[in-house]
């Protein structure tokens, strides 16, 4: 197999090493940065998180991270985000008053009140488009997921999966080279590692 370079962004937002290992099963050797150099030089780039988009924003502009991140988005090299990493694609967040990365139009809304907050489980997955990086990972699917917030797209277009808890809502989307995810495939066993594998082939295909 290839050898890529794989990014994974550090602004100390969570734990990178269980999204390093699962890369590594995929037969990769991924690099955990917060260089900018690093970024921009990437033939892939893993956007992982957990936590709060306002610290998050915060951590990444104090790390100089915020444009080189926008800079790889549009050069349409494979880019994966989870979790934070995908809310942070947003314009905004209710969470916070800090803008998101603006990658595309839309807000993070807050789960309705009365749901036990955070989410914290499994979920069933449906399936609304195919992308390569969820090749052979069959509709209804269950993954694991941790979070308060949830992400609303304006172009419905942009939806590559859905669940329920309390209310349906996206959770993963997809656009190009461009896939991110809600729900935490690092953590969702044999079929998360299977997306990360599948990740690691679409770059392969792109590089």
């Amino acid at each position: 197999m290839s050898q890529l370079k794989i990014a994974i962004v550090d602004y100390q937002a969570g734990n990178l090493r269980s999204v390093a290992k699962a890369i590594e099963k995929a037969g990769q050797r991924p690099i955990i940065t917060s260089d900018p150099n690093a970024i921009a030089s990437a033939d892939a780039l893993v956007f992982p998180g957990q936590g709060a988009c306002d610290s998050a924003m915060r951590a990444l502009n104090q790390r100089g991270l915020t444009q080189p991140i926008k800079a790889f988005i549009a050069t349409g090299r494979p880019f994966l985000g989870v979790c934070l990493g995908l809310q942070l694609l947003f314009s905004y967040s209710e969470e916070g008053l800090e803008p998101g990365l603006g990658t595309f139009p839309g807000r993070v809304r807050r789960l309705p009140d009365g749901l036990k907050i955070p989410h914290m489980g499994w979920n069933q997955v449906r399936f609304t488009q195919e992308h390569q990086v969820f090749k052979d990972v069959p509709n209804g699917s269950y993954f694991y997921f941790v979070h308060s917030y949830y992400p609303d797209p304006e172009e419905a277009s942009l939806v590559a999966c859905t669940t329920t808890y309390g209310i349906q809502f996206c959770c993963a989307i997809a656009r190009d080279n461009l896939v991110a995810t809600q729900f935490h495939p690092e953590k969702s066993g044999t079929l998360g590692l299977k997306i990360y594998d599948n990740f690691i082939k679409f770059a392969i295909s792109r590089s």
